[in-house]
């Protein structure tokens, strides 16, 4: 996978070698407008996870393969989390001050993950 490509790249080179022009992905995906497409492949929008499913259907891939491209940060998730354990914040604050490296944070919640099982 490449790291640098976003979802919308993603989506718009997998239409490329389908062959398939906005308007006719649009079509087949229950007629959702090519604008709407237009604005995914830009990274103005974000499908919704029904959408995705239907993408990847469309588009000869899976579902997951397509998440893998969603690099919007989750910042939703980092507010509730927040909010259910202030530590979270106090936590945040010190990857940021200390400059943690995303490697060293992938290799935490690896980790992390490991012990869950």
């Amino acid at each position: 996978m490449d790291n640098q490509k976003t979802l919308g790249e993603y989506i718009r080179q997998l239409r490329g070698e389908k062959e398939l022009s906005l308007r006719e992905l649009a079509a087949k995906l229950d007629n959702l407008s090519a604008a709407f497409l237009s604005d995914v492949e830009l990274g103005r929008r974000y499908p919704s996870d029904k959408v995705l499913l239907k993408m990847a259907r469309v588009l000869g891939t899976t579902f997951e393969e397509l998440k893998r491209y969603d690099n919007r940060p989750p910042i939703e998730n980092m507010k509730k989390a927040i909010q259910g354990d202030m530590r979270y914040s106090l936590a945040f604050r010190q990857v940021i001050d200390n400059k943690v490296s995303v490697e060293k944070l992938m290799e935490i919640a690896k980790q992390a993950k490991g012990k869950k099982k």
